[in-house]
């Protein structure tokens, strides 16, 4: 089989790539070990920059059609109880949304077999060739290889590319269950994740509603012993921590679903490895603190799949491609760092020190500043990549066609130059990749004429840049 793109994984990376480069019109084959889906929850919601990017495609919306209603309470940072407040940043989706991870692959997978995008389940890649042309994997040859296969990556092990960083120092489990019965320790209802974390009789947990009859349950030993990785996860291990924590009126009604899960924290030194890409968990691991995971990977997509089909379709300039560890390296470089600050102000031992910094740490997410820093960082708004501007604000719009947003004329998944002034401008021979809008708007745009947008939604050139567009153009767009 011949393709141009090989993506590794069916997550939710893999995946959301696979979208970019359909969208492109890039032929594109998903490999994925794992004969079925996975059906536990996993990753148990989306970060507002994760919502903003999904709008950008105009997936957000049948994505949610039938979901539960949106949260209207804000992230966490270490569990703390203060919520924090994204709406200073200007976005239309300031709180976290609540997805189950299976369900978003879920949405993805299908949209991508709709298309026609073989997503083939079975295929375990126990080897990767490279030449100066191509990648092949399996019998399967394509220009490049995406490797979206996690924590565990079997791309990254064939190829010996070293994943520098910690060991795990700690074993717990992320289960999906039903209760029998439960006690008033139980929470009944969705709200800030602060609530959630109890622990008690050796244990920490963290037990909140999923959907239906539906509960997560995260626990581990406060003396971080637990079994090895590949030990599967017993009912009596649950029936126990729940016993621990919320007492014998809680009762376990069915295991569904179980896994064990680290602290573990690395990262790949590169994420280019000649023409084999390296996206998500199989980029980068850290302790699943404050909903991270899953976001990283779909932003690590968002960034490199238009750069990937610029390159295939050939008007890719020089250092496009590389600019994809350029820029995401170093935002998971910061969240692996934050999040194991958050574990250390998480740990639930009783330590009276700790109990004190935590104190403290609250006060000082109440302030207004303080708290703006620390929700732009979790929430994924304030990225800002080198030599680039910040994300588009989502502006509303009135263009001849009638009234729009900036995210809505982004759904194709070219760039966009927006002129607010009524002046037309050039793209050059570029209307294949950059499309151009004339509009006008009533919000506050600091007397910004005129926007270049790359695809991934972040300001590549504005009026108020002493560069000229042609430059910005040449630079992002060939």
């Amino acid at each position: 089989m011949r393709t141009e793109i090989i993506v590794v994984g069916a997550g939710p990376t893999g995946l959301m790539l696979a979208h970019e480069l359909t969208l492109a019109g890039v032929p594109v084959v998903v490999l994925e070990r794992e004969r079925a889906r996975n059906p536990q929850s996993r990753a148990g919601g989306l970060q507002p920059r994760t919502a903003e990017v999904l709008d950008l495609r105009g997936l957000l919306d049948p994505l949610l059609a039938d979901a539960p209603s949106r949260n209207t309470y804000g992230g966490h940072f270490a569990m703390l109880p203060v919520e924090l407040d994204c709406r200073p940043w200007r976005t239309r989706h300031p709180y976290p949304v609540t997805l189950p991870q299976a369900r978003l692959e879920a949405f993805l997978e299908q949209r991508l077999v709709g298309q026609g995008v073989p997503v083939l389940r079975g295929r375990d890649v126990s080897a990767v060739e490279q030449d100066a042309d191509g990648v092949t994997v399996g019998g399967i040859r394509g220009s490049y290889l995406v490797a979206c296969d996690g924590a565990h990556s079997s791309v990254r092990s064939a190829l010996a590319v070293p994943f520098p960083g910690r060991a795990g120092r700690m074993s717990a489990v992320a289960a999906d269950l039903t209760l029998a019965s439960r006690s008033d320790a139980v929470p009944t209802g969705h709200g800030h994740f602060s609530q959630y974390p109890r622990s008690g009789g050796g244990y920490f947990t963290i037990l909140h509603p999923l959907d239906g009859d539906r509960y997560r349950l995260l626990f581990g030993k406060l003396s971080g012993d637990g079994p090895d990785r590949e030990a599967p996860v017993t009912a009596d291990e649950v029936r126990e921590a729940l016993l621990a924590v919320y007492g014998p009126e809680t009762e376990l009604g069915e295991l569904r679903a179980a896994s064990r899960f680290s602290d573990a924290v690395r990262q790949v030194e590169r994420y280019r490895e000649g023409r084999v890409f390296f996206a998500g968990d199989a980029a980068h691991i850290h302790a699943p603190i404050g909903g991270q995971g899953v976001n990283l990977g779909v932003q690590d997509a968002v960034n490199l799949g238009w750069k990937l089909a610029a390159e295939v379709r050939g008007w890719a300039p020089a250092g496009l491609l590389d600019s994809y560890h350029d820029e995401r390296h170093p935002v998971a470089a910061r969240v692996l760092e934050h999040t194991r600050a958050q574990a250390v102000l998480t740990n639930p031992a009783q330590d009276e020190e700790l109990a004190a910094v935590r104190a403290l740490a609250t006060e000082l997410l109440r302030l207004p500043d303080t708290n703006r820093y620390i929700s732009g960082m979790m929430s994924g708004l304030d990225t800002q990549y080198p030599g680039l501007g910040p994300r588009m604000i989502d502006l509303e719009l009135t263009t001849e066609a009638g009234p729009t947003r900036v995210s809505r004329l982004m759904h194709s998944g070219r760039g966009l130059l927006l002129s607010l002034d009524g002046r037309r401008r050039a793209v050059g021979d570029r209307s294949d990749r950059v499309e151009h809008v004339m509009a006008k708007t009533d919000e506050d745009v600091d007397g910004v004429d005129a926007f270049l947008i790359r695809p991934d939604g972040y300001i590549a050139w504005s009026t108020a840049d002493r560069t000229p567009l042609e430059t910005a153009l040449t630079r992002w767009f060939g």
